[in-house]
């Protein structure tokens, strides 16, 4: 993926945080996911208004004070 794309969450995957966890279950596989607050963040921004992965990288790199090389490396890989 490039950070010029959108992405959407699929509507196979049903959210739930638990204890302060974001908890994945995707439907379609049975397989569940549990995320950091990190990924959390970013699984709202994915599931919110169509933002592009650049989008959300510029979030996660202010909320979380992260290098934006970094945030960039770790969310293409993410996606």
């Amino acid at each position: 993926m490039k950070l010029t794309d959108k992405i959407a969450a699929s509507e196979d995957v049903v959210t739930r945080e638990v204890e302060g966890e974001t908890v994945l279950l995707d439907l379609a596989s049975g397989t569940y996911f549990g995320l950091n607050a990190v990924g959390g963040r970013v699984w709202e921004l994915i599931d919110g208004d169509g933002l592009t992965l650049d989008q959300i990288c510029g979030c996660i790199e202010t909320e979380f004070e992260v290098a934006r090389k970094v945030v960039d490396g770790d969310i293409t890989a993410l996606a």
